[in-house]
């Protein structure tokens, strides 16, 4: 699958704001024709004297004037700045197309069909004959997957207390290293309908704490998302940060541009930001020293995941005291276990050899990093977790939640869905337990979360008005396991959720996650929503606004204001 469709390229997809110098020469001449500078591929205007970052003359040369041989070597009057090295030209790869049985352009597959399609019928005949031995059978399947849910969390929590959070690189250890020492990375930060954050954003990615002649950062962008294009044409970012205009085309999701980028990413190594991301400066750094001191089968570092806005609303205390426990207590047990890791959508770090040799990512799955993490794992690589933290918003919208979280629910069952075409090949590639904790949190998140409210309301029916039929639906072994499950699995949820509420910020999320409960009933909304989602329009990628947190904290009357929202 060839990947560049970016328009014109990697140089046409630069920035196309010219600076205040092209704009001043513009006024001068009367020329506005946009043009590249030959030697550090900066953007310019035809009839610019000299390059804005560069200092080379320019004169009136043309494009293809500027791609033949160094004029200063007939005329020293157009050197350079002896400081600026020049751009290379975009290298364009070709990326292996992942085949069919492992993409989520088709939600399930014949043989998936055929087998669901008798199950269905078989569960249709039995139960016309026999209604309640049906749905004992039903309720007794869920609450053992809730008991084996429970012992598996339980276990990669245990495990993960005596574990550390990850490789840790001291900030004397990044500094120390040298230009020399660090290769070009290559950072794909995807945006859609982003204008009010680019200036924030251009920010972060200009705080990072790396040689600029070793950054690749490429903004990826859609050309038809003009109004963000603008806005971060008019920061004039740096010229290591290039804007890169992802054609429209259908899947319009987020993978699919991380493909784009991908295809003429230079860097050694390569990671992903989201448009609100605020990672630690010396991340590359560390990522860099990290992959030093691991085999060369681990092909993935992922950073720690947190919100900057936790305190905004009781919402992003939930959220930012689930984050705690899974990127803080979850993950370093899961990785101690060596099971396979659903990745984070952002501040994971690739070997980009290793990416690309896999077939990066599927364009049509809707948490394409949990895919690619149980993908790595199948192939024989394996991930470690980076002692790093990105901070994130935490969406602070309920509607807003319920998209996100939605998405992330139908990307799992997607996910599980692929993987689940060959179940003896998935069963011999991560091995009995991988596969056991594969379902249990792929599949079992989502499905538990849709399965809940039904348990809820027969529950409430129960001690409210005691109908007959709940006493037929739970004979006492049954009912006991239920009772087992319900006592046993709250306490645990709640009380694991408070040990990591406390140790990431102390009383402030420990209320919150006293509150989890209601959290609870949000995340069923939203797993009933993704299933729907999931039967009608699988791979539509929702789009979830940022920049709230900036609204919230705007002065009373400066929300419309661009500079206020950033």
């Amino acid at each position: 699958m060839t990947v560049l469709d970016m328009a014109g390229g990697g140089d046409a997809a630069r920035s196309a704001a010219p600076s205040a110098g092209a704009s001043a020469a513009a006024s001068a001449t009367g020329v506005g024709r946009a043009a590249h500078c030959w030697f550090c591929r900066s953007q310019v205007l035809v009839g610019q004297e000299r390059c804005d970052r560069c200092g080379v003359r320019i004169g009136l040369r043309t494009d293809e004037e500027r791609s033949q041989a160094a004029p200063w070597a007939v005329s020293p009057e157009f050197a350079p700045r002896p400081d600026v090295a020049p751009r290379p030209a975009p290298v364009v790869r070709s990326l292996p197309e992942l085949p069919p049985e492992m993409s989520a352009r088709t939600t399930l597959s014949p043989g998936q069909r055929r087998w669901l399609g008798a199950l269905a019928l078989a569960v249709v005949a039995v139960g016309i004959v026999a209604p309640v031995g049906v749905a004992i059978a039903g309720i007794t399947i869920v609450t053992l997957a809730y008991l084996a849910a429970l012992a598996y969390r339980s276990a990669i929590f245990a495990r993960s207390l005596s574990r550390p959070r990850g490789i840790a690189i001291s900030d004397e250890q990044a500094k120390a290293l040298t230009a020399d020492e660090l290769p070009v990375y290559t950072v794909l930060v995807p945006a859609y309908r982003e204008p009010s954050i680019m200036a924030r954003l251009i920010a972060s990615l200009a705080a990072i704490n790396y040689p600029h002649e070793k950054l690749d950062i490429k903004l990826l962008l859609e050309e038809d998302d003009l109004e963000t294009i603008r806005a971060a044409e008019a920061r004039n970012p740096p010229a290591y940060i290039e804007i890169v205009r992802v054609p429209h085309s259908m899947p319009k999701t987020k993978p699919k541009a991380c493909l784009v980028g991908l295809a003429a990413a230079r860097g050694e190594f390569v990671t992903i930001y989201d448009a609100e991301d605020r990672p630690d400066s010396l991340q590359l750094r560390r990522a860099v020293a990290a992959f030093s001191q691991v085999d060369a089968k681990v092909a993935c570092l992922q950073a720690r995941l947190s919100y900057h806005n936790a305190e905004q609303n009781l919402l992003t205390r939930w959220f930012t005291a689930e984050y705690a426990l899974w990127f803080s207590e979850l993950l370093p047990g899961l990785v101690d276990a060596q099971a396979p890791i659903p990745l984070g959508g952002t501040s994971n770090h690739f070997r980009r050899e290793i990416l690309e040799s896999i077939g990066g990512w599927d364009p049509w799955n809707v948490t394409e990093d949990a895919d690619l993490g149980i993908r790595l794992h199948r192939a024989g690589y394996r991930t470690k977790l980076l002692d790093s933290v990105t901070l994130e918003e935490a969406n602070s919208d309920f509607v807003n939640w319920v998209k996100q979280r939605s998405r992330w629910y139908k990307g799992y069952l997607q996910s599980w869905l692929v993987h689940m075409r060959d179940p003896k090949r998935v069963w011999r590639e991560l091995g009995p337990m991988g596969f056991a904790g594969f379902c249990l949190f792929v599949l079992g998140t989502p499905l538990l979360a849709i399965v809940n409210p039904m348990f809820w309301v027969l529950t409430l029916a129960w001690f409210v008005i005691h109908p007959p039929i709940i006493q037929a639906l739970f004979p006492a072994w049954v009912y006991y396991l239920s009772l087992l499950s319900f006592v046993l699995g709250n306490f645990v949820f709640l009380y694991t959720s408070l040990v990591s509420a406390h140790r990431e910020n102390g009383s402030v999320l420990t209320f919150a996650a006293l509150a989890a409960p209601v959290y609870w009933t949000m995340m069923s909304i939203a797993a009933i929503k993704a299933l729907i989602q999931l039967i009608v329009a699988p791979s539509f990628w929702e789009k979830t606004a940022h920049g709230l947190d900036l609204l919230h904290a705007a002065p009373k009357g400066t929300e419309g204001v661009p500079d206020a929202a950033g």
